[in-house]
């Protein structure tokens, strides 16, 4: 029985990778699925450095990403409407020839959206691209950190 809840266990924590490019899929969530089918049916206990430290990183993942997204927003001059189109375009294009939709389909849109709002075609691309590096900066962040969430997780169950 503990072999299949730890292969679940993996199955969870790959999955929350995927999360990264697929955002209708909860990552960090899954990360916590995981830990919770170790605490509730494995010997293995975590420590409560390992609880506060997941906790403390889950935060900085949601703040991370915000942050992220929020600073080459406004240093590339996206508007509101433009960081709209983005996160649409971000849900769309998850499910249109993905992986590559999560990059198009948003920086399409928010050109569009920059565009009918009288902006130049320059300012348009570049509230475009400001918009494509925030989302990317974001996700390497978001995938660092559930990196080492999961790091932290194993390193407590099996060296402690």
């Amino acid at each position: 029985m503990d072999l299949l809840i730890w292969i679940l266990i993996a199955f969870l924590f790959i999955l929350s990778f995927a999360g990264l490019i697929y955002p209708v899929i909860p990552a960090v969530l899954l990360i916590w699925a995981g830990v919770a089918l170790s605490h509730f049916f494995l010997e293995a206990s975590v420590s409560w450095w390992t609880w506060s430290s997941l906790v403390l990183l889950t935060v900085i993942i949601f703040a991370a990403d915000y942050a992220a997204n929020m600073y080459f927003v406004k240093k590339y001059g996206s508007s509101k409407k433009g960081m709209t189109a983005a996160t649409i375009g971000i849900i769309i294009g998850s499910f249109i020839i993905p992986p590559l939709g999560i990059i198009v389909v948003p920086f399409l849109l928010v050109f569009a959206a920059e565009y009918l709002q009288n902006k130049s075609f320059s300012l348009s691309v570049k509230s475009a691209l400001g918009t494509l590096l925030g989302f990317l900066t974001s996700t390497l962040a978001k995938g660092l950190l559930q990196l080492i969430i999961i790091l932290i997780f194993l390193a407590d169950v099996i060296f402690l």
